[in-house]
């Protein structure tokens, strides 16, 4: 039976050095590339850091993503600090500010990268458009969390929390207060993330078990009331059943992408819980998976999928065709490098946000198709 470990704990060592590198040779959509890494040189001058910074894929081939920047304390997001987040990189020069204790999660909109911090007990935000830090849930009462794991915001920009600590799933507005919770110890097992819809109207909350337990599940729930709705999936391997769920993601036509850690594949349902397909399996191939781990999706459909295993994120269109990866398993931190890589979100842009829990680091992809210097996360933060 497959063991697992609290969601957000990992490996003090590296438990394998098979890294995927090359190409990706077939299964490629129009709009996106192969891949392969090349990485910023460990004591290179300032400009030729800058002229290396990672490429995806790289030359010949038509770029499709660029690594834009690492954020790893408050001192990050300030104008200006994406040269001086550079040249730390390159010096060693000690980090000022508030860092990130144990990152996780990242949720992202307008402008504002969300950020759940384990340790710290608390939700980080990044609020990059605004050159702005604050923390959400640390205040003694209601909206104080215990141990914050996943993340999601809705398109009005409340935030949902989901709690593995409270076994339950607290929302705040924009404004960073406190609304409401949803569910409770009576609702959850080991809850391990949340998702909720644009509209604000339902919340999927992950019930990931545990090997003692067979509530394997996605719990469904009026964002609204806390009204329960309906349950998606059972413990087991056949169509539409779990082993350890780790997360779930909204895509194309509402259907519902949810990681399944101990089956290693993704589980498609469509938007009312009928289950229509899976994709992926055991394996150190392309397309294939070792440890999945967070998910998310952007505007076109594709799925993005972390890999702590494997140290990068794939690319999927909707049916589970893949299409790129992104980083690379390192025992070295530098740009696109990862030893325990978690959460994921893809903003309104396209831009990916990545979440490394050994190296506590955020990394920023930009798209190709995104000119540099634009769009919601391009604010006083990042060089023009």
């Amino acid at each position: 039976m497959t063991q697992t470990k609290t969601p957000d704990e990992g490996p003090s060592t590296p438990t394998r050095r098979t890294l995927l590198a090359g190409l990706v040779t077939g299964g490629l959509a129009a709009g996106l590339g192969p891949l392969a890494g090349c990485m910023l040189p460990p004591k290179a001058a300032p400009g030729a850091a800058l002229a290396s910074l990672p490429v995806f894929p790289p030359p010949p081939d038509e770029p499709r993503f660029y690594f834009e920047r690492s954020i790893r304390s408050s001192a990050d997001i300030l104008p200006g600090s994406q040269a001086s987040e550079l040249r730390r990189f390159v010096t060693g020069e000690q980090v000022v500010g508030e860092p990130l204790a144990k990152p996780y999660a990242v949720a992202v909109w307008r402008g504002r990268i969300y950020v759940s911090d384990t340790v710290a007990r608390h939700v980080r935000v990044f609020d990059v458009a605004a050159g702005q830090h604050h923390r959400i849930g640390e205040d003694d009462g209601e909206g104080q969390l215990i141990k914050p794991i996943g993340l999601d915001v809705d398109a009005a920009g409340r935030l949902y929390v989901a709690d593995i600590g409270a076994r339950a799933v607290l929302v705040y507005g924009p404004d960073r207060r406190f609304l409401r919770r949803i569910g409770g110890a009576a609702w959850f097992s080991r809850l391990t993330s949340v998702t909720v819809d644009a509209a604000g109207e339902r919340v999927y909350a992950v019930d990931i078990g545990g090997v003692g337990s067979d509530l394997h599940r996605v719990r469904v729930f009026d964002a609204r009331s806390g009204a329960h709705l309906q349950d998606i999936g059972r413990r087991g391997s056949g169509e539409g059943e779990f082993n350890l769920p780790r997360d779930i993601a909204i895509g194309r036509d509402g259907r519902l992408y949810v990681v399944d850690g101990g089956n290693f594949r993704i589980v498609v349902f469509d938007a009312q819980g009928r289950f229509l397909r899976h994709f992926g399996s055991v394996g150190k191939q392309y397309g294939q998976f070792a440890r999945p781990k967070e998910i998310a999706t952007d505007r076109d459909g594709n799925v993005y999928v972390v890999d702590t295993a494997f140290g990068n994120f794939q690319i999927f269109d909707p049916d589970g065709a893949l299409l790129l990866f992104v980083g690379e398993r390192s025992e070295r931190d530098s740009p696109a490098r990862y030893m325990l890589p978690s959460g994921i979100a893809v903003d309104e842009d396209g831009r990916v946000v990545l979440v490394d829990q050994w190296y506590r680091k955020v990394d920023v992809y930009r798209p190709a198709a995104l000119a540099a210097g634009t769009g919601l996360l391009a604010g006083p933060a990042t060089a023009r």
